[in-house]
């Protein structure tokens, strides 16, 4: 039997710094930025650009890091591994991740290349535009996992974006050996359709072979199954994980677990900003599991969450959340 876990969940994923900065349109043409959308860069373009954006925001990022934070700030026992240089913006990412309670132990490293950062030019529209550099976060690889911090994590919560490198699978699948050695449970979210779709055959493995509690949104998990409707996706989850979680925007959610379904009903609020929504509502989730709560009130406070934090700027919640959980009934 195992041993109660020091931490409810451990979160392995892309390490990488937001930084978010009021723009005129003029600095869109000057550096031939297409308006709303998301462009990979150099690290050449990444210093240069730090360089030349007016002050703003920095802060720690990141699809599982955003989980991990927001599963802090609802009250969860949290840890987090992923890379970051030995850098000023490593420093950034270290002490933002640290502050909102998230243990972070992870040494840097990333042989030389700098930390990773999305930056993310505001126009005045209100429109988000972002450059990402990957930088050190992509070296992260089976020697970054510890395997005893994950024997003591109920929950290791892998995040999809992470799994390109072949490193990186190799280390997907180390920490889900340590942790079910342990007696612990692993998570997965998929992340992202295009994710899926390029490594459609390593993810089902994955998952059919490796993974607990699957996160995913519609356009997931049929990209993963194949199928033209969310049914028939949602029957191959039930065969292949113990629990599954499925977003389904505006309409809610869908937590399946064996022949049990629970619809849960989104939160209504003002979108202004979707960016980390899928991150918070498996945060919120995650957090209502470590504390007991049944399935439906799982889903409820991943809706909660999520609709917090679509209704700003930015993945963090910006009003206290520490209660939600308490008031679940």
């Amino acid at each position: 039997m195992a041993h109660p876990a020091r931490f409810d969940l451990l979160g392995i994923g892309n390490a990488i710094v937001d930084v978010v900065a009021p723009v005129p349109e003029a600095f869109l043409s000057k550096h031939d930025m297409h308006k709303g959308g998301m462009a990979l860069i150099d690290a050449a373009t990444a210093e240069r650009l730090t360089g030349e954006l007016p002050e703003g925001t920095q802060s720690s990022g990141g699809s599982a890091a955003n989980t991990c934070a927001v599963a802090a700030l609802l009250g969860a026992k949290v840890a987090y591994l992923g890379k970051v240089a030995d850098d000023y913006l490593g420093g950034v990412f270290r002490h933002d991740i640290g502050s909102v309670g998230v243990h972070f132990p992870t040494p840097p490293g990333g042989d030389g290349a700098p930390t990773a950062r999305c930056l993310i030019a505001v126009t005045p529209d209100g429109q988000r535009t972002m450059n990402t550099f990957l930088g050190a976060c992509v070296t992260f690889g089976p020697d970054d996992v510890d395997p005893a911090l994950v024997a003591d994590a109920a929950v290791t919560y892998l995040e999809g974006y992470l799994f390109d490198p072949p490193a990186a699978q190799e280390a997907f699948r180390r920490a889900a050996a340590a942790a079910h050695a342990a007696g612990r449970q692993v998570a997965l979210s998929l992340s992202d359709a295009f994710c899926v779709h390029r490594h459609r055959a390593a993810f089902r493995e994955l998952v059919a072979g490796h993974v607990d509690i699957l996160f995913a949104n519609e356009a997931e998990i049929t990209a993963l199954y194949e199928t033209n409707t969310l049914a028939e996706a949602a029957a191959w989850a039930r065969r292949d994980v113990a629990l599954a979680a499925i977003t389904m925007s505006e309409n809610g959610s869908m937590v399946i677990k064996g022949g049990d379904t629970a619809l849960v009903d989104a939160v209504a609020t003002q979108v202004i900003d979707t960016t980390g929504a899928g991150d918070a509502y498996a945060a919120g989730f995650l957090a209502a599991l470590a504390a007991g709560k049944s399935l439906k009130q799982c889903g409820t406070l991943g809706s909660i969450a999520a609709a917090e934090v679509i209704s700003h700027f930015g993945a963090r919640p910006q009003r206290d959340l520490s209660q939600e959980l308490r008031k679940l009934k």
